[in-house]
């Protein structure tokens, strides 16, 4: 391609972020560090500036992109939602443990758990993970307590007049709630609290988006419709994680309201390490699915999902609409594609990371120094629009579209 024949110059992307209470600063600093390390390895040019002016509440930077004989301005914002991440992680120790009794009998009552290890069991035993080591965490404060309780009671047991059992009880309670605090703070290293605050948003009402969420979807909506009639070539969604089925909610909304122009800027759809089945597969989920049925038939977009089997985080070319049963006739979208790990990092890279596992969940927006057809710098800041780049590109073999899930109502 040379610079006259190019499809995109100019291109607005908005990237959705997962279930992450980091300012949003962090993604630019990864696109920067990562888009350069793919720059040397593909041989060409990613640059970052900041954009000239930036709203309140949004956060964004300027991507300039030389590739393939071309010249490429992208815009990107992060569409922000960490506030509301933080807001529901505000929980003390003895709040973390009722949302997990909670979330476990949303997840185990409702079947939904038992559905979901028919597909992938990586997410489910993340999903798992902080259930069963937040036990081990309250098992080892408890029976520290316990011990020390013992201990105090019995050597106060020889001084006369002591009330030995208060005062050994209230050293008992205070090991146990230190050793707890002590697990709690290191959760950096752990992830349980931030996973089990993770998982129990998602059940906090059986699927169902809450009054806040819905709000911050509907300015989500707005900022893009606000792009959808400027002048540009392709305005490019990207939902990463738990992101990728909030994009699904915010476009289907957009499209139902007409706010995708005919004669617009062409819309992309790019959801990366989705786990939307965690949402999908509750009782109450319906409008997701309702909006998962409606997307995947749409004319006004292209959707590609990239999952990568070695992502223990995600659900692996799992079609998120055709498991969830709600797969429309005439389904279009998405196109399910594999990022395929073990074939786009080198040996050495793939041994290293193998068993990072948070790490690998980001992998999608990293540099691979193998690269296939999935390159998200060449997707985001190439010459090349999504719909274009995948024209005609086989769906994985390997994906899953049995319908699985127990609920399939909808909302109307």
């Amino acid at each position: 391609m040379d610079g006259a024949g190019q499809e995109v110059r100019r291109r607005r992307v908005f990237y959705i972020p997962g279930y992450d209470p980091i300012h949003p600063r962090r993604y630019r600093e990864l696109y920067r560090k990562e888009g350069a390390a793919q720059a040397e390895i593909s041989g060409y040019e990613v640059a970052l500036s900041p954009r000239e002016s930036t709203a309140k509440g949004h956060y964004g930077w300027h991507v300039n992109g030389r590739m393939e004989g071309a010249e490429i301005a992208a815009e990107f914002e992060v569409l922000v939602w960490s506030d509301i991440v933080r807001d529901s992680m505000a929980q003390g120790i003895l709040s973390t443990y009722a949302q997990l009794l909670r979330t476990s009998w949303i997840y185990i009552g409702s079947g939904a758990l038992f559905r979901l290890m028919r597909l992938r069991k990586g997410p489910v035993i993340a999903a798992l993970y902080p259930v069963v080591f937040l036990l081990f965490q309250a098992l080892v404060a408890l029976a520290a307590g316990w011990a020390v309780f013992t201990l105090i009671d019995r050597l106060l047991g020889f001084l006369p007049g002591a009330s030995e059992t208060a005062v050994a009880l209230a050293g008992g309670i205070g090991i146990a709630y230190g050793i707890a605090d002590w697990f709690r703070r290191q959760d950096g290293r752990f992830f349980a609290y931030y996973l089990m605050h993770d998982f129990a948003h998602s059940a906090a009402l059986k699927g169902a988006y809450s009054p806040d969420l819905q709000r911050r979807m509907a300015e989500f909506a707005a900022t893009i419709s606000e792009a959808l009639r400027e002048d540009l070539d392709e305005v490019l969604v990207v939902g990463h994680s738990s992101g990728a089925h909030l994009g699904a909610s915010i476009l289907a909304d957009l499209i139902r309201q007409g706010g995708v122009p005919a004669k617009g800027p062409r819309l992309g759809f790019l959801t990366l390490g989705q786990v939307v089945p965690m949402v999908s597969f509750l009782p109450n989920a319906d409008q997701l699915r309702a909006d998962l049925h409606f997307l995947s038939a749409r004319d006004e977009l292209t959707w590609v999902d990239v999952t990568a089997p070695g992502d223990g985080c995600a659900f692996a070319l799992c079609d998120p609409v055709a498991v969830t049963g709600v797969a429309p006739k005439g389904k279009r979208w998405p196109l399910v594609i594999s990022a395929a790990f073990t074939q786009t990092l080198s040996p050495e890279r793939w041994k290293e990371l193998r068993w990072r596992f948070f790490r690998l969940h980001f992998q999608y927006l990293c540099a691979f120094d193998r690269p296939g057809d999935y390159d998200y710098f060449r997707i985001t800041a190439g010459p090349v629009s999504l719909a274009t780049r995948f024209e005609g590109r086989a769906p994985s073999r390997s994906r899953l579209e049995t319908a699985v899930s127990k609920y399939t109502s909808m909302a109307a």
